[in-house]
């Protein structure tokens, strides 16, 4: 495979608009080689099925999980404080989503069915309460319960409630001619449509479709249960936490006036051109440094975007550094 290839992505091709015209979010190009000088001489874990928790090895819990998971896994900062979502768990405090995972994995070990469409289809405030204990209350539990109302009564009508059902019926790609399990994904669940409009072009994030199509190929390739096979193609997932490392390490440079706005813990609204911006160029930097990385790791296996995004996220997730704040289901 060749990092050529990684740009024949269809979200990559949506960014151009953005990427061509931004006046509040620059990428710097240099800085991206100047990190790559160093970052390629790293070691990148290959997926060998595991993870921060045992959930064990059934496949189609596993699916049901990953894809559950995905549902939900945004916003995890109080938008009026700062402060993140955390948890004690089994001696140890863990922050946003791992926060979440952690509580996910005592309520499988409870008994509680929160995997199940028809549970997510009737969940309540008070559910997502129970199980999402933490330092703070999880924000935004209003959106959450709506969302997982609507996506349990699509599992129940056409996949027996259950998401396993849904991947298994998807052609085990991103894209194939409208099969592919990325396509469907965002077609038949109106929550995973990540699009936003660009002075008139629609752009595609897809952060947490793909989040979740990566956390099954993770899971299950390594079991033989499940594999993507143009997993190439599966960008950086645009959040809030990757644009903070590309900003401390000079890839990003942000117009003064947002850069105030980011610092002083103002909301940037969704879809504004800030936001899109911000993630747009997100995806592309990723790719790029991805792209020269592997231009210097010369005889090694060629790294996936999503692994220099992890690369990102794990080292910064619970970093001090103010992020961009913004009210979205998204991400």
């Amino acid at each position: 495979m060749s990092p050529i290839d990684y740009w024949e992505s269809k979200v990559l091709k949506s960014l151009d608009p953005v990427v061509k015209n931004s006046t509040l979010v620059k990428v710097n190009e240099a800085k991206i080689k100047e990190v790559a000088s160093w970052m390629a001489y790293e070691e990148f874990s290959k997926p060998d099925g595991s993870s921060l928790f045992d959930f064990g090895d059934d496949p189609d819990f596993l699916m049901d999980l990953t894809l559950t998971v995905n549902t939900m896994n945004f916003a995890f900062t109080n938008f009026d404080t700062g402060i993140k979502y955390e948890t004690d768990y089994n001696g140890r405090r863990y922050s946003d989503s791992e926060a979440m995972m952690a509580n996910l994995h005592r309520a499988k070990a409870e008994g509680v069915p929160f995997f199940d469409g028809e549970y997510q289809a009737k969940m309540t405030r008070a559910d997502l309460e129970k199980v999402f204990s933490g330092t703070i209350e999880m924000p935004m539990l209003d959106e959450r319960v709506k969302i997982f109302n609507e996506v349990g009564a699509i599992l129940v009508e056409k996949y027996q409630g259950k998401w396993h059902n849904f991947v298994r019926d998807c052609a085990p790609r991103l894209y194939a001619d409208g099969n592919g399990i990325l396509e469907r994904l965002t077609s038949e669940f109106p929550r995973f449509a990540d699009v936003s409009d660009y002075h008139g072009s629609e752009i595609q994030i897809y952060k947490l479709p793909q989040l979740g199509i990566w956390g099954l190929h993770l899971s299950l390739m390594p079991r033989g249960a499940w594999a993507l096979e143009d997993a190439h193609l599966i960008t950086a997932f645009a959040d809030y936490i990757v644009p903070v490392g590309l900003r401390v390490m000079g890839i990003f440079e942000y117009a003064p006036e947002l850069e105030k706005q980011i610092n002083s813990l103002i909301e940037v609204p969704r879809d504004s051109v800030a936001e899109i911006e911000i993630r747009a160029n997100s995806i592309y930097a990723i790719a790029r440094l991805t792209e020269e990385i592997n231009a210097r790791r010369s005889g090694l296996e060629s790294l996936l975007m999503p692994q220099v995004d992890f690369r990102f996220w794990k080292s910064y997730h619970a970093t001090h550094w103010p992020h961009h704040l913004t009210k979205t289901v998204m991400y």
